[in-house]
């Protein structure tokens, strides 16, 4: 129940509790005042003229009882008249007036909660284009809601202020984390191509090499995972059928070397958001796919539109999934059939960032494993006309 209609609700119901008192304190002061005049009327209040023509006293009181009860009857019936009236005019009275108390309250609700409602949509545009810079700015009389909007505005002040500063972070950590790492791997890599290294010197600076690269694919997935819970969304037009097919180029190498088939059943899906994200989403969707599967497998990347949003789904197949983990392979970290020691399958973040960067977009994405082993993962977002 709104606030305007709790508020048109209570003043009808004021209206008809006090026009009700009201009505039962008229009616007994009209029934009480009628039988104290009512009680002035006795057979010796009553004259009655002789009519000519009567003879006899007894004929005369005979009359006179008839014309005392008539005058009796006619009291009783104008006291139950009047009662009456009041009852059902002040009923209707009650009902109409009460009626006109809940349309009063509901125009004037309207007009008080105006300059809420102006505050509302301000804040429903700020949330929907996400643009921490812009601010209410609600010019009013200094009263609760004035109050109310600049601690809105000043806390949009702040979250702004954080975001800046958590980008900044982000950036700052991105170079000093990946350089080290760069490093390392060039002077590893020119160590093992020196000619007169040893074979242990080479076995060493691959498997140093190897654990450089998972250190690399961690800090990336780290990053990616801050900035799609950070993201504030640039949200522009695009085609997810062409993400999907510029991700699905790319990864055309390593599914032939792993030997895996990929079929491709695209077909237009427009929508909007950050596309460097969604090609990310999807990137560690066919990846995933790719690395989680067995030789001579298949990969099945679908994109399509359906009503108002569109479906990336990709599905493999592999070995069989319990559906009792599929909720945890969204979680940070967490590989299937505990597979943590196989670094070339990744850091275990590859889905946590598919489901940040989804809702980032305010979409859904579901998991569900195939009867034939693999999984079946379907990202739902809202779809945007062309």
């Amino acid at each position: 129940m709104s606030i305007r209609l709790r508020f048109a609700l209570a003043c009808a119901g004021v209206f008809f509790v006090l026009a009700a008192l009201v009505l039962v304190g008229i009616y007994v002061v009209v029934r009480q005042s009628l039988e104290y005049r009512a009680g002035l009327l006795t057979p010796s209040s009553i004259t009655v003229n002789r009519p000519w023509g009567v003879n006899g006293f007894g004929r005369f009181d005979d009359y006179y009882e008839v014309a005392r009860l008539r005058a009796m009857q006619v009291r009783e019936v104008y006291q139950a008249d009047t009662l009456s009236n009041v009852r059902t005019v002040g009923a209707l009275a009650v009902l109409g007036g009460t009626a006109a108390a809940f349309g009063i309250g509901w125009r004037a609700a309207g007009w008080v909660l105006r300059p809420l409602s102006n505050v509302t949509s301000s804040a429903r545009r700020i949330a929907q284009h996400q643009d921490l810079s812009e601010r209410i700015g609600y010019e009013g009389p200094r009263d609760e809601l004035k109050e109310l909007t600049e601690i809105y505005d000043t806390m949009l002040g702040r979250l702004a202020r954080s975001f800046d500063g958590q980008r900044r972070f982000v950036a700052n950590a991105s170079h000093e984390l990946r350089t080290p790492l760069t490093i390392n791997r060039t002077l590893v890599d020119v160590a093992v191509r020196r000619p007169d290294a040893t074979e242990d010197v080479r076995r060493l600076g691959e498997s140093l090499l190897l654990v450089n690269a998972r250190h690399e694919r961690l800090i990336d997935g780290l990053l990616a995972l801050t900035e799609g819970e950070q993201a504030v969304l640039d949200r522009r037009p695009f085609d997810l059928q062409d993400v999907a097919e510029h991700v699905l180029d790319q990864a055309a190498g390593e599914a032939a070397e792993r030997e895996v088939a990929i079929h491709r059943l695209l077909d237009p899906a427009p929508t909007a958001g950050e596309a460097v994200l969604v090609e990310r989403l999807v990137q560690n969707l066919v990846e995933n796919a790719i690395r989680h599967n067995h030789p001579k497998g298949e990969v099945w990347v679908t994109t399509r539109r359906r009503g108002g949003i569109v479906e990336l789904v990709v599905a493999n197949s592999g070995l069989q999934v319990a559906p009792y983990e599929i909720e945890t392979i969204f979680e940070p970290f967490r590989r299937l059939h505990g597979d943590r020691l196989r670094s070339d399958r990744g850091s275990g973040l590859g889905l946590s960032i598919v489901r940040v960067i989804t809702e980032a977009h305010g979409g859904t994405v579901i998991a569900s494993p195939r009867e034939e082993g693999g999984l079946t993962i379907t990202v739902e977002l809202p779809s945007q006309e062309p």
